[in-house]
């Protein structure tokens, strides 16, 4: 990243044991993300329905000591169910996150999560590096968390109603 960037990316990738279905109702059910998301405490799509261009996702997040305010994000895209994005306000500057997921080897799912930030007033005083490992970081304990909680959901199997007992790729043995 150049001196005089004004936008940064973070990417965080991971391989998900079950498939892109799954985890993308499990993404798209925003009422989960405080499961998954250290800041979220509660989030609901206004008005209710499902994520689509346009829909606003509403969020109680968490502060410091137990303090929490409101934040909102509009939905730019969604292309079931490979990819969604949204944009909103990050302090004083715009982001845009989003995640994509693709198909890969024995049902599993790579899945992509990034970030951007476009500095703006104050925030071009913040130490671009830091920010943006900090940013990284908790986007790589979401993406663990998203992991962890996709593949503790029971697979239903091919029986109507009917629950798999199925452990997830990392409790099979080898």
């Amino acid at each position: 990243m150049s001196a005089g960037a004004k936008t940064i990316r973070c990417e965080s990738r991971l391989a998900i044991g079950r498939s892109v279905p799954e985890v993308w109702d499990y993404i798209c059910d925003v009422e989960r993300w405080p499961q998954w998301a250290p800041t979220v405490q509660a989030g609901w799509v206004a008005g209710g329905g499902p994520l689509a261009p346009g829909a606003r996702v509403e969020q109680r997040a968490k502060l410091m000591f137990g303090a929490t305010r409101h934040r909102a994000q509009h939905v730019t895209a969604v292309e079931a169910p490979r990819s969604l994005a949204f944009a909103g306000p990050l302090g004083t500057s715009a982001a845009r996150w989003g995640m994509e997921l693709a198909p890969i080897d024995g049902g599993r799912t790579e899945t992509e999560m990034w970030v951007e930030v476009d500095f703006r007033n104050v925030m071009r005083a913040l130490p671009r590096r830091a920010f943006r490992d900090r940013i990284q970081r908790v986007m790589d304990i979401e993406m663990v968390a998203i992991k962890a909680a996709v593949e503790s959901i029971p697979r239903r199997d091919a029986s109507p109603g009917g629950v798999s007992t199925e452990r997830p790729l990392e409790e099979r043995p080898p």
